[in-house]
């Protein structure tokens, strides 16, 4: 058992969506506020006096000037096999991955270029404060175990699976539904609830798969009822109308997922740019949830995601950085973006809204909300403190800051790695910048 630590800064954190609750209702904030962490969970929040008066008067006391504490942050939709091709030039969604993304992935077959990216891309979330992320691999089972291997030794929570490809992409990177299936299985007994790290079963997206392939996909959620399920769904229109071509007997692109059994209260669905109401309808009579990935779909130019139509149906959303067709690994410039695409819909993304996106709204929709995504007592620490004078002007910005809620949006419209001063993860600093 661990001796309690307390760190005393301004602290906020989401208590549920300001869509459904309201705005007053959403959030907790501390101007001068406390956490206090022991034996990797939070075991007290709350104003600064009230807490410590809780405390043994020789608790040791963390404090923060001019710094925001908040939990970490949940990014629902990434790929670590794709960092070292960030920012890739010119192309549009199927281009894309067939001139940079598969060439990429052909590297992973090496497991010590596997479990060197890895490494890579877990730093780099913890220097971009996040904690738990969805992430997809490659066809390359070693490369998964490699992931998996550098996440545990790091104690995040993590949740990944290998690709499952079996046509429309180079030999190099096809699997069959056998050994696709085989080898997913191997990896749910190795990694599944191993330490913190969680499996999803991974079809590419439905162009890349048999039918054979997305029925094994389906029987591994038959057999594993708490493993989860990520892919990609309506991204981009052609890639829409290819699925049509080659799926005829379904109705709609999500209908593919639909009828091979994918949906379910653990299934997340990148983009989801070009949905109908009957398609939002049904992602939220099966708990589906989608990511929101705004850098992703700007860059590759795939369209608009309609945050009000999921709002109006009860869609589970989050966020997502999708790298390396996603610019940065860091949420706040995804809730950048983010409001962004939605001004151009006449559509406002109010802070509170982004926060609780980028942290509860992301363990909502993983299920995994009574761990993490907020500080709650309770709650494993995975925490984030955030400079509010990070850079000279955002510190001249935040001296004219007049309230909660402008802070947050200086935060979100001029924050990056640069903000995130210590990133905690089970309790522990993983990430202190400059240190």
């Amino acid at each position: 058992m661990t001796q309690p630590k307390a760190y005393r800064a301004a602290i906020l954190h989401s208590l549920g969506d300001p869509a459904r609750v309201g705005l007053e209702a959403s959030h907790a904030y501390y101007p001068d506020g406390v956490l206090v962490v022991a034996d990797g969970h939070v075991r007290d929040i709350g104003p600064a006096e009230e807490v410590l008066a809780r405390q043994p008067a020789d608790i040791e006391l963390v404090r923060f000037e001019h710094k925001l504490i908040t939990s970490g942050f949940v990014d629902t939709h990434i790929h670590f096999t794709q960092t070292e091709m960030i920012a890739s030039y010119g192309e549009q969604l199927l281009d894309w991955l067939n001139n940079y993304t598969f060439p990429e992935e052909r590297k992973f077959a090496d497991p010590d270029h596997a479990r060197r990216v890895a490494g890579l891309f877990l730093d780099e979330l913890l220097r971009n404060g996040t904690t738990t992320a969805m992430v997809f691999g490659t066809v390359h089972k070693a490369a998964v175990d490699a992931f998996f291997s550098e996440s545990d030794q790091r104690n995040m929570r993590m949740i990944a699976g290998k690709v499952l490809m079996d046509r429309h992409a180079p030999d190099y990177l096809l699997d069959t539904p056998e050994s696709g299936y085989a080898d997913s299985k191997e990896l749910i007994e190795r990694w599944h609830n191993q330490g913190r790290q969680l499996y999803a079963v991974t079809p590419r997206f439905a162009p890349t798969s048999t039918p054979e392939q997305l029925t094994l996909a389906g029987r591994l959620l038959a057999e594993y009822d708490d493993v989860y399920m990520q892919t990609h769904l309506s991204e981009n229109r052609k890639e829409i109308e290819w699925v049509a071509e080659l799926f005829p007997e379904q109705n709609g692109y999500l209908d593919v997922y639909d009828h091979f059994g994918l949906l379910g209260e653990r299934s997340i669905f990148a983009h989801a740019v070009h949905l109908d109401d009957h398609e939002c309808e049904r992602l939220h009579g099966t708990g589906s949830g989608v990511s929101f990935c705004a850098t992703s779909n700007l860059f590759l130019g795939s369209g608009l995601f309609n945050l009000a139509r999921f709002e109006r149906h009860g869609v589970n959303v989050s966020l997502g950085t999708d790298v390396g067709a996603g610019t940065s690994f860091s949420l706040l410039q995804t809730m950048n973006e983010a409001y962004k695409v939605l001004q151009l819909q006449q559509q406002k993304l109010h802070p509170l809204k982004a926060f609780y996106l980028a942290t509860l709204g992301g363990a909502e929709s993983l299920r995994l909300a009574d761990r993490i995504g907020n500080l709650e007592v309770g709650k494993e620490a995975d925490f984030v403190v955030l400079d509010l004078h990070a850079t000279p002007l955002m510190q001249a910005r935040m001296n004219n800051a007049h309230n909660l809620f402008e802070q947050l949006f200086v935060l979100m419209m001029l924050g990056d790695d640069r903000v995130v001063a210590e990133t905690y993860v089970y309790g522990n600093c993983l990430h202190r910048k400059n240190a």
